[in-house]
């Protein structure tokens, strides 16, 4: 009988946000994958699980997949954890559920903490429609996602090092306008959160004076286009009797 894979959102900040069944979850699994466990080792013991603990990350899961497949198919009950946030989200996690939907492997995905979506609410910039841009690329093809981003409609959400913010906002100023406007959330959930808007132009300066630090989410307006020139398509007649009618 095929096991089961739980992906279970940890605290992207304030451990507070640990769900009830996330932590039930987390105890009752028999195997817990993490991105790095000695990160996740703090959460497990702020909250008593004793479940054991394998490495599970970007460096080892094309490598470590065939195994974990086996395991689960003889019905190991897995739960996978990254070190904030919700696995698969800009972290570990896509290719193993991927190849477990393709074994008929059952996963279950628990509801929970995510940066951008508290970053995307408190921007106040229209979020009814988003795009999720996750980290840009950072050399190759990166000038030219910019470009194909610029004229982009919906409310784009970007995850940033606090190391590259200050560049990455004149980029963006350069590729979209500086007049863009935008928005930065920093420590989502912690004790020291804050969030800062204003155009592309003006938080590239902020920025550039004032390091941050921390976890950075950035949300950028969409391209608003102009609106089209209503054409008369009589105009050139109502020109010619306007001439005609003063010759009279």
């Amino acid at each position: 009988m095929s096991g089961k894979l739980y992906i279970v959102p940890t605290p992207v900040g304030n451990l507070d946000d640990m769900t009830p069944r996330a932590i039930n979850t987390l105890r009752e699994a028999q195997l817990i994958l993490a991105e790095d466990t000695r990160t996740s080792g703090v959460l497990m013991k702020h909250f008593g699980i004793n479940t054991p603990m394998r490495s599970h990350h970007k460096f080892n899961e094309h490598e470590t997949l065939p195994g974990l497949v086996h395991e689960l198919q003889a019905g190991a009950v897995m739960a996978l954890v990254t070190d904030a946030g919700t696995p698969g989200i800009s972290d570990p996690g896509f290719l193993l559920v991927r190849e477990c939907r393709r074994h008929d492997i059952e996963v279950e995905t628990l509801p929970g903490a995510t940066a951008f979506v508290p970053a995307l609410v408190n921007s106040g910039l229209p979020c009814e429609r988003f795009a999720f841009e996750g980290f840009l690329p950072p050399k190759k093809g990166r000038a030219t996602r910019l470009a194909a981003l610029a004229s982009e409609q919906r409310t784009m959400i970007f995850y940033e090092s606090p190391l590259r913010l200050a560049k990455t906002l004149k980029q963006l100023a350069e590729a979209f306008g500086p007049d863009r406007q935008a928005s930065v959330s920093r420590e989502i959930s912690k004790l020291h959160n804050s969030t800062r808007n204003g155009t592309l132009e003006q938080l590239a300066q902020y920025y550039e004076t004032n390091a941050p630090r921390g976890e950075i989410v950035l949300v950028v307006a969409g391209h608003e286009p102009q609106a089209a020139v209503k054409v008369d398509k009589y105009a050139k007649f109502k020109n010619k009797n306007n001439i005609n009618n003063s010759t009279i």
